[in-house]
């Protein structure tokens, strides 16, 4: 029997010089504190270098209070003996006059870990106000405050919704008109301008006949009605345009000016591109009617 409790004796000798050796305590940076202020709580702990020991971490409860940061510093070892300190930034939320906390410091054994608990930290609860007046006293203050009118955006939402709904409306009921009028317009202003230029080139063509005024009569009457009629004009020769729009006249008018290309004749330029002239006209005034009927039979 003697041998066994001697034996038990050696085996707890390393655990209990080991405790004896770790050293842990813990402190609040403050006495007292609002509620919900910001409070300092220190850990440091003093322990064999072969030792290991973890403290707590942000999954710890630290009921009643509250961690908002933790703040750890290099431990510092001299003569084989380690100093770790740990600062836990933490809020008190409790109506408690004072609460208390105490944090464990776990030692990393072979087969289990062993705590260590500091003494138990006091931080007593401040009171804002000391006492209460049993009759309230108000001040007196008859002096109005501009209130800043803030935007209701409920009625702005509606009323822009309302607008982009009659905007639609009225597009679904006049697009089509809209489109038809936009069409005549451009049609109008496509003819001034033909015409414009249709005016000056044959006037330089009157007034100094060349092959090269004469092309310039020609391709701008080509381009127009191949515009306005949507077909290939400007691939067509004369004999071939005379024939597709069924009016020989046209030929006529067309080979006059071609001989001014061809054979240096223009002494019926001027009837020729009179004529074309007025078939272009012709042809402006068939898609203009047409386009007024097209808008109301919309």
């Amino acid at each position: 029997m003697a041998k066994t409790l001697k034996l038990i004796f050696f085996l707890l000798i390393p655990f209990l010089s080991n405790a004896q050796q770790i050293s842990v305590d813990g402190y609040f940076m403050q006495d007292s504190a609002k509620l919900g202020e910001r409070v300092g709580y220190v850990l440091k702990a003093t322990y064999p270098q072969s030792s290991q020991l973890i403290f707590p971490d942000s999954t710890f409860d630290f009921s009643p209070l509250v961690l908002l940061e933790k703040k750890t510093f290099i431990s510092y070892t001299q003569d084989s003996v380690t100093q770790d300190s740990t600062i836990y930034y933490l809020s008190n939320f409790s109506l408690d006059p004072s609460s208390f906390l105490t944090l464990p410091v776990y030692e990393l054994a072979r087969y289990d870990s062993v705590v260590h608990y500091p003494l138990e930290a006091e931080l007593k609860l401040k009171f804002t106000l000391d006492s209460i007046p049993e009759e309230l006293v108000f001040q007196e203050n008859n002096i109005y405050q501009p209130l800043e009118k803030s935007l209701n955006w409920i009625i702005i939402g509606i009323i822009l919704g309302g607008i982009l709904l009659l905007l639609g409306a009225l597009y679904f009921l006049f697009a089509d008109k809209v489109q038809e009028y936009w069409k005549e317009r451009r049609e109008k202003r496509r003819w001034a301008q033909f015409e414009k230029r249709w005016k000056t080139q044959t006037a330089l063509l009157s007034e100094s006949p060349s092959i090269g005024a004469a092309d310039e009569v020609i391709g701008l009457w080509k381009g127009y009605m191949e515009s306005i009629t949507k077909l290939p004009v400007r691939e067509w020769t004369s004999s071939e345009i005379g024939e597709r729009m069924d009016n020989p006249e046209i030929f006529k008018a067309l080979r006059a000016i071609d001989l001014i290309i061809y054979a240096g004749e223009s002494s019926k330029s001027e009837e020729a591109t009179t004529y074309l002239l007025e078939v272009a006209r012709e042809k402006y005034q068939e898609k203009q009617t047409k386009i007024k009927h097209e808008r109301a039979a919309v």
